[in-house]
């Protein structure tokens, strides 16, 4: 005989009644991080924001270390990036402001939408089911942290640093608009904390028969292609830089082709 959910069977409408409750404790504790950070302007534009404008950026001290180390001289050292942000609207600065902090807000209590969301799918789920994604809420935040560090501190200042400082001539500055400045920023550094929650999301789509371990074995080379693409784009016109992005990638897909690949042998051995 089967297992099934512990939990008693509920009405469509209570369901909507209890992830409304879950949406609104966690738009709540959004809120409250989103204040936090609006008080806290200077730190969060000067230091986190800008950051990736200045020169001084941990990030191109790294990499100016690494081309020292590999005796590249200067050709990893990034240097003043000549570009200038304005703010076009009246209301530009402040809209920016509100923004970024609820950007910001979303991010820091990404761990708690993130526990509010599974406490409303955990009880539709097996028993099995849930000792297969116990600690799925830690894991799911550590991949998620860490990618949003990978945006912020390599994508994002690379990226900064390449499209700011492109000049087609000398004759033309690049005086950039602030809402196009922070869009880049914000915009690289949550696609690759949603990018690195890739095993999870193969996880998923590997218990419910929609991918395989196969079907990622196959079209690795297309995924190859993509990641390389993306790098390419993304990154400076030398090959270090884009193997430095392409490599953690690569290892998300080829760890997601092993978490598919349990899933599968779990399921073939019930």
């Amino acid at each position: 005989m089967p297992d099934k959910p512990v939990e008693k069977e509920m009405s469509f409408l209570d369901h909507l009644e209890e992830l409304r409750w879950h949406l609104v404790r966690s738009a709540i504790v959004v809120m409250v991080l989103m204040v936090v950070l609006f008080v806290y302007k200077d730190f969060v534009f000067d230091t986190i924001i800008l950051g990736p404008k200045n020169p001084n950026f941990i990030t191109y001290r790294w990499f100016c270390q690494l081309g020292e180390w590999l005796n590249a001289k200067d050709s990893l050292c990034f240097g003043q990036i000549p570009m200038k942000l304005i703010s076009t609207n009246m209301s530009g600065q402040f809209t920016t402001h509100v923004w970024v902090s609820f950007i910001g807000g979303l991010i820091v209590a990404f761990p708690y939408v993130f526990w509010e969301i599974w406490r409303f799918v955990k009880p539709g789920l097996y028993e099995k089911e849930r000792g297969y994604t116990r600690g799925i809420v830690f894991y799911a935040s550590i991949l998620f942290a860490a990618g949003v560090a990978f945006g912020y501190y390599l994508i994002a200042p690379l990226s900064v640093s390449f499209l700011g400082g492109y000049q087609v001539s000398a004759e033309v500055l690049n005086t950039i608009d602030l809402n196009s400045y922070i869009s880049t920023v914000t915009t690289l550094t949550l696609a690759t904390g949603a990018t690195f929650e890739m095993p999870i999301i193969i996880y998923f789509l590997t218990k419910i028969g929609f991918v395989g371990p196969t079907f990622l074995r196959t079209y690795r080379k297309h995924a190859i292609v993509v990641i390389l693409i993306i790098a390419a784009i993304i990154t400076p016109p030398d090959v270090i830089s884009q193997l430095i992005v392409t490599f953690p990638l690569m290892l998300l897909y080829e760890i997601s082709i092993l978490i598919s690949a349990r899933v599968e042998r779990r399921s073939i051995s019930k």
